[in-house]
């Protein structure tokens, strides 16, 4: 079940969900949009090992924009902070965003009951684009979790993305054994 605005209003009051900064204009029937942050990031490497600690360069936004490229990935980050205490948040483009040609997560919409942080993006692009801070760029839906949850992610000890951040954050998976 998707929480309704009301919904989402009534669990912020409860701080079983928290947006920082919140604005009401920002509230849609069924969810809240989310703005770009003002850095991005790309990797050193062009070659990225998933074993090995790929490190990124992040950059500010300047006040003209800046033009996305095909062909590359960029780490971008929400201005909001937020935490989720009963829900499931999943993060999706929005349309207009869509419509330029921008993806903002390849395989990460899903956040988990306790994430408690900015959201990192995964951003491409069909097309060259210029983005600018503080435009519009995703919306959170949050889901209901049917259910008690055994362990939150901000309280697991082997959580990759625990810590509170304004800049992209770059892949963690060298963390894992495989």
């Amino acid at each position: 079940m998707i929480l309704s605005d009301k919904e989402i209003l009534k669990a912020i009051e409860n701080k079983e969900i928290v947006i920082e900064p919140f604005d009401p204009n920002c509230l849609g029937t069924n969810s809240y949009d989310v703005h770009l942050g003002k850095y991005l990031a790309t990797y050193k490497n062009r070659v990225l090992d998933a074993r090995a600690h790929n490190e990124i360069e992040s950059f500010e936004i300047p006040d003209e924009g800046f033009v996305l490229q095909s062909g590359m990935l960029y780490l971008g980050v929400t201005e909001e902070y937020t935490e989720t205490h009963n829900s499931v948040p999943f993060l999706e483009g929005k349309s207009s965003v869509g419509r330029l040609g921008i993806d903002i997560h390849a395989t990460a919409g899903k956040g988990d009951v306790g994430f408690c942080n900015t959201w990192t993006l995964e951003i491409s692009c069909t097309h060259p684009v210029r983005v600018y801070k503080g435009m519009p760029i995703g919306q959170l839906i949050y889901f209901m979790v049917h259910g008690d949850i055994q362990t939150y992610y901000n309280k697991k000890q082997n959580a990759k993305y625990n810590e509170r951040t304004i800049r992209p954050v770059e892949s963690m998976m060298w963390k894992n054994k495989f």
